[in-house]
């Protein structure tokens, strides 16, 4: 067993030659090694600690360092305290077993100390998350998730590497959403040094994008196209095709004009969008959550409908692009969709990214609307709660209420509005 130096101060009160020749022999190395044991366990050394089947080598070892018989039997025991003190006496260590062992096998962390230094460690690791919370307090709950769960700890699986992951992360969440929309490899490339930075698949790309699903509240859903839809929730697109927007007798391009002329609903895509958005706008402009309104409403008046744009669900790239550009051309937008959480959560990620005012959207519009759908029977609320940030009552209605009244039940009364 060779001597291990250079641990200050009490290895320096160690007589290193004396102590080689007294505890270091490798027929002491059990010893040696129990004592170590307790040593990190965080326990004392005190008691005794037993060899079985020892050698006559081992118990000639043992005689030499007690300078008395260890006894006879199967079992070779020795009493830790008898050790300290012949370390102590004999001025080989006169710090006792402890700084012994330590000057013969190395520095002793105890596992207590250990533990604590890996926590502080993985708290470390995850401090992004608090300068995140700080800038953007809408993401609390996301942060709060993500250490109670471990996700993060669980994809980086050391400190070190968690900690370079939350902090590109957070570095990403932090200019999220982007304004304008942009390329998701563009804005990988500008915010984070790489291009394929969050590209399915990748440990960043997970964490980033359930951090961007926290600030939309984009719905739970997996594959291709749900996650191309929930990276254009915060301006991130892979392509310009895909997203898309459905309209009724909007006008501003020669196409829309066509269209609008045979009242007939069209299509945009987001590359349309960008290239040549329409040049003018109504006054108002109504959007609704669900395309059989739309479709109804063609149907029934045709060029005579008033604008209509139908999000078809949660706002898309494309819907987010059209609408903003509506409104800064003057139109008022006003939305309608359905009652319920699902719905109500559609209508609060719209108006935290475009100003609306509420078309037939009010706490007294639900409670007339559970009075006017008697039958067939409403269905129950499903999903979590959320807030109407436009109108308080309405989430508080809909709680109490707890029905839900679909955006189709209520077809004629916007199609007379409509008319």
């Amino acid at each position: 067993m060779e001597l291990s130096h250079g641990h200050e101060p009490e290895i320096g009160a160690v007589d290193g030659t004396r102590l080689t020749r007294l505890l270091g022999a490798p027929e002491l190395a059990w010893l040696v090694e129990r004592a170590r044991r307790r040593l990190v366990a965080g326990q004392p050394l005190t008691g005794s600690v037993s060899l079985g089947d020892p050698t006559p080598a081992q118990r000639a070892a043992v005689e030499r360092l007690l300078a008395r018989a260890p006894g006879g039997g199967r079992t070779l025991t020795v009493r830790l305290d008898a050790v300290d003190a012949v370390l102590r006496r004999s001025g080989v260590s006169p710090n006792g077993l402890a700084a012994a062992v330590e000057a013969l096998t190395g520095p002793v962390t105890s596992l207590a100390q250990t533990r604590q230094e890996e926590e502080d460690a993985w708290k470390r690791a995850h401090a992004p998350l608090d300068e995140l919370v700080v800038s953007v307090p809408a993401l609390a709950e996301w942060a709060a998730r993500i250490r109670a769960e471990g996700l993060a700890r669980r994809l980086g699986r050391t400190p070190d590497v968690t900690l370079g992951l939350l902090t590109g992360v957070c570095t990403a969440l932090s200019a999220l959403p982007a304004v304008p929309i942009v390329s998701q490899p563009a804005f990988a490339a500008r915010v984070l040094g790489w291009a394929h930075a969050l590209d399915d698949g990748t440990p960043l790309a997970t964490l980033t994008l359930s951090g961007a699903r926290a600030l939309t509240g984009f719905h739970d859903g997996q594959g291709a196209e749900w996650r191309r839809e929930a990276w254009a929730a915060v301006g991130l697109l892979r392509d310009e095709l895909s997203s898309t927007v459905l309209t009724l007798n909007l006008r501003g391009t020669p196409a829309l004009d066509r269209l609008a002329e045979d009242g007939e609903p069209c299509v945009l895509t987001l590359r349309q969008l960008t290239r040549r958005p329409p040049a003018v706008a109504a006054p108002m402009v109504r959007i609704c959550e669900n395309p059989t309104v739309l479709a109804a409403a063609a149907d029934a008046l045709g060029p005579a409908c008033p604008p209509l744009v139908c999000l078809q669900g949660q706002p898309s790239a494309a819907a987010l692009t059209l609408l903003r550009g509506l409104h800064d051309h003057g139109a008022a937008l006003y939305y309608h969709g359905d009652f319920d959480w699902g719905g109500l959560r559609i209508a609060g990620i719209l108006h935290r990214r475009v100003p609306w005012r509420p078309w037939r959207y009010t706490a007294a519009d639900y409670r007339a609307a559970v009075l006017r759908s008697a039958s067939p029977p409403l269905s129950p609320l499903v999903s979590t709660p959320t807030e109407t940030p436009w109108e308080p009552a309405l989430a508080a209605a809909v709680a109490e209420l707890g029905v839900r009244v679909e955006e189709e039940r209520e077809l004629e009364l916007l199609l007379s509005d409509l008319g």
